[in-house]
């Protein structure tokens, strides 16, 4: 090994010159389709071409100061924006409800029922923070690919919204006709004397919620592929536990690790100008979230989905149990 390290060394500079060549690494030689047990020289090309169609000081040779080399064809490397529009779509790019600015794809799942194939997110990025009654989001609502933010506009609808769990905050607007025409009579009064007061009534409510969580069904099922952008395939969940070691793929910082502090929590979230709403049984991180990272999965370090994204700060990371936001939803990977 350590005369392999020293021949990369010396020669990648000189080989990643080529104008064919995109990188060159360390590792086992494949011949014929299978790995062997030979560590090599690898050198990465755009296209592997017929040695008639390179010139002499183009030809790499099989070998390097006793060295073997490898060549892999990868293509053209290029930077995969979280940003920009991508069909088919992974998790872990941008997404949102076409009033909202911009979240995260968090996984390709299914109708228990019907197996429909539907994307997963949180419902403040695919429902736009709807209590149900409020009119904010309905069913069939347009959701785009890459979200509003992110430049999605009617070109860029790749799904439509199917469910979602209501958020209910602390205060909401009132009900009651009464009370809204006591609010609507304190008003009139407001305006003779000074137009630049109102008065808003909101009713306080006890409930808490579970989970930050909403379901689109794409228009067409080619349109999304369930790989998660550097994670890959999730296929089975788990429980969290305090210490265990998790991550995550989202829109704003990619992918990044956490560790679970706390299990079965209840906290206070702060739902823009909707005010707070109170959630239980939740899942608090060390901080591994930036905003746009809302609705990523969470996942173990064997690859099992343990919570949904939704909230965070810039000392902790709030997630949903992926247990509840299965039940709830009735989906499942």
């Amino acid at each position: 090994m350590e005369r392999l390290t020293s021949v990369f060394n010396h020669h990648w500079r000189r080989l990643i010159k080529q104008h064919n060549v995109v990188g060159v690494g360390l590792g086992y030689k494949e011949t014929q389709g299978c790995l062997t047990d030979r560590m090599s020289l690898v050198v990465l090309v755009k296209q592997k071409l017929p040695e008639a169609q390179l010139s002499r000081s183009e030809l790499i040779p099989p070998t390097i100061l006793s060295v073997e080399t490898d060549i892999i064809e990868v293509g053209e490397l290029v930077a995969l924006s979280r940003s920009q529009k991508h069909r088919p779509a992974m998790p872990g790019v941008s997404i949102g409800h076409y009033r909202i600015t911009a979240g995260t794809l968090g996984a390709i799942v299914k109708d228990a029922k019907t197996a429909q194939v539907l994307i997963l997110s949180n419902n403040h990025v695919l429902a736009n923070t709807s209590n149900a009654l409020d009119g904010r989001a309905r069913p069939g609502d347009p959701i785009l690919q890459p979200g509003p933010h992110d430049g999605g506009g009617r070109d860029d609808i790749i799904a439509r919204l199917e469910r979602f769990v209501p958020i209910i905050t602390l205060r909401m607007a009132p009900t009651c006709s009464v009370a809204r025409s006591v609010e609507n009579a304190t008003n009139a009064v407001l305006r003779r004397i000074h137009s630049a007061y109102n008065v808003r009534f909101y009713r306080k409510m006890e409930k808490e919620n579970l989970v930050d969580a909403a379901v689109a069904r794409p228009i067409t099922n080619d349109l999304v592929i369930p790989e998660i952008m550097d994670i890959g395939v999730v296929t089975e969940t788990a429980v969290a536990s305090p210490g265990m070691v998790v991550k995550k793929s989202g829109r704003t910082s990619g992918l990044t690790t956490g560790v679970v502090r706390a299990v079965n929590a209840s906290v206070k979230i702060l739902m823009g100008d909707l005010g707070e709403a109170m959630f239980i049984e939740q899942i608090v991180t060390t901080p591994m979230a930036q905003p746009g990272d809302s609705g990523s999965l969470v996942v173990d370090s064997n690859n099992r989905a343990v919570g949904l994204l939704s909230a965070g700060s810039q000392q902790a990371t709030v997630c949903n149990s992926i247990q509840n936001v299965f039940r709830l939803l009735d989906i499942r990977l």
